[in-house]
């Protein structure tokens, strides 16, 4: 009488290991052979949600949102101090790509931090600047530049508004010496001021005023003759 094979009851343990392997959904502490550990989201065996990724070499640590294995949404990069240990704030804001992109805060150290735009992970768009000597720069960046239209303050109140290009003053523009009571108005070719009109400004209220006022004007055109210094500037360019 010929043997009847049925059907096995329960499937070989491969396959519920192979099932267990592809994470998808929350997933309990995952470790890399390189040290590194992420506790999170997954999809399709991808870090996909919502997570934190230790970096084991450079003591440094993710916080936030991943999209398909990479660093995607909002979310906070932080590095370990070496002397107290505790996590100190480098970046926080949003990632696409594993780059910091969209509108973001990142602190450069305790006293000088950038705000604003970012693209592939350069400041690009909009932004504020603090720097660490108390001088604040608000406008438009292109590729970690000043670029387009912005506002220098110094720390002594000093300031310039106007064109910039590749992170120099460049273009129209006009600076207020508001310690010595004076503002020029000009043309300005990368950090030089190439032709323009000193006025005084707010002499008065100025710490350290120039001894005397600056005298009227007397050329007859003024204004044509300003133009025609900027005309030929512009075509050396």
């Amino acid at each position: 009488m010929p043997l009847t094979k049925h059907p096995r009851d329960t499937e070989p343990p491969w396959r519920e290991w192979d099932r267990k392997a592809q994470k998808s959904g929350l997933r309990h502490t995952v470790y890399c052979v390189n040290g590194d550990q992420y506790t999170g989201e997954w999809l399709d065996n991808l870090k996909h949600g919502n997570g934190t990724y230790v970096y084991k070499n450079t003591k440094s640590i993710y916080e936030g949102d991943w999209k398909c294995g990479k660093r995607s949404g909002f979310g906070t990069y932080s590095v370990q101090d070496p002397i107290t240990g505790e996590y100190v704030k480098v970046y926080s804001g949003c990632w696409e790509n594993n780059k910091e992109h969209g509108y973001g805060t990142y602190f450069y150290t305790g006293r000088e931090y950038y705000e604003g735009d970012w693209k592939n992970g350069q400041r690009s768009g909009w932004g504020r600047m603090y720097f660490a000597n108390g001088d604040m720069y608000e406008g438009e960046w292109l590729e970690d530049k000043h670029c387009g239209q912005g506002m220098l303050k110094l720390a002594n109140e000093n300031r310039y508004e106007g064109s910039w290009k590749n992170g120099k003053k460049h273009g129209p523009g006009r600076f207020y010496y508001l310690d010595k009571g004076q503002m020029y108005e000009g043309t300005w070719v990368e950090d030089i001021p190439k032709c323009g009109t000193v006025v005084d400004f707010r002499r008065e209220e100025a710490s350290m005023p120039t001894k005397y006022p600056i005298p009227g004007v007397t050329v007859a055109d003024p204004e044509g003759v300003l133009q025609i210094a900027r005309t030929l500037l512009e075509k050396q360019e």
